[in-house]
């Protein structure tokens, strides 16, 4: 099925909902034969659709594949800008490394970068980050603020409160969040935010924003099963990937306008909501060693603020947060 066809028969389809549609309206609609419609519904079915046919109804669409591509990612996508401009791809050795690269090349505001499988998908402080095949959700979107590189850590804060929002809309369950940006649920990590810069330096060129969500999958190499879990063992449901990558790409896009025009404050208070680190007795392990304290707070520029158990304040720009248990 050529491309333009199969999306304006997927559109159709969309808009219809749970309604029917007859063969005889598809076929005035995409300008065809009702035996090229048949064929071309043939084909979605052999890509995973699942097309519903009723006779003297017609057609509706009851189920779409569970891939990560655009045309399944697009289909229904409310956003003015993000997630317009895709590269998909079955399997990379990391989304953030392609999406540099593109940044680089001059790639567009709100393109991303998502593939079903990341061979060296990598975290914080260049840490493995698991990413099996179809279970989960592996991308980096583009930024480009007009902000100095020294606000740019704003922007971390930003994407877990998006993130945080787009999980608990699917799932109706609240996310923690662990400074900066580690989202957790029951106490184990269900999400990772990997932010990179491409800057001069007055002046941020890209923001790379890696974010690797643990949707599916039903359990976790020895190494990390005490520490991940994932929205499918957490609720004991599976989900439709590309509907929770809409529902995030929504979410950023209306943070990031936001923060573009009112500044980092409601972002802050947002964040707050759901942090779990405020007001906890953590240590603060950083390149200089470690700090034990109380975490008081984050200040405008989304660092930490902590009172050390000696009283002195100390403001921490990067490092491991460990919360003590009471």
């Amino acid at each position: 099925m050529q491309s333009e066809t199969r999306k304006q028969l997927l559109k159709l389809f969309t808009e219809a909902g749970d309604t029917f549609l007859s063969g005889q309206k598809i076929s005035e609609q995409l300008g065809c034969s009702r035996t090229a419609v048949w064929k071309h519904i043939e084909d979605l079915r052999r890509e995973g659709f699942e097309v519903e046919a009723v006779r003297r109804l017609g057609y509706r669409l009851k189920q779409m594949p569970d891939k990560l591509n655009a045309n399944e990612l697009q289909l229904g996508l409310k956003t003015k800008r993000f997630g317009w401009n895709v590269y998909d791809q079955e399997s990379v050795p990391s989304t953030q490394q392609l999406a540099h690269q593109l940044a680089h090349e001059g790639a567009e505001e709100g393109t991303i970068v998502i593939a079903e499988e990341q061979t060296a998908g990598r975290g914080r402080l260049n840490r493995i980050w698991h990413s099996p095949k179809g279970t989960g959700i592996w991308m980096s979107v583009i930024l480009r603020p007009s902000i100095p590189p020294q606000q740019a850590p704003q922007l971390t804060l930003l994407v877990a409160v998006a993130v945080a929002q787009a999980i608990q809309e699917v799932t109706n369950i609240v996310p923690d969040i662990k400074w900066p940006n580690d989202i957790l649920l029951n106490g184990k990590k269900v999400v990772g935010i990997l932010t990179e810069l491409q800057a001069d330096p007055d002046q941020v060129r890209a923001v790379i924003v890696g974010i690797g969500i643990n949707v599916n999958q039903k359990q976790f190499p020895n190494d990390i099963a005490s520490l991940a879990t994932s929205l499918a063992i957490e609720t004991g449901r599976t989900f439709h990937r590309p509907k929770i990558v809409q529902t995030l790409l929504q979410k950023l896009e209306q943070l990031y306008e936001q923060y573009l025009q009112h500044g980092f404050l409601p972002i802050k208070l947002l964040w707050e909501a759901y942090a779990i680190t405020i007001g906890q007795q953590i240590v603060a392990r950083t390149l200089n060693g470690a700090v034990r304290g109380t975490a008081l707070g984050i200040t405008d520029s989304g660092t930490l603020k902590l009172q050390a158990e000696d009283g002195a304040i100390h403001y921490i720009y990067s490092a491991d947060i460990e919360i003590k248990k009471q």
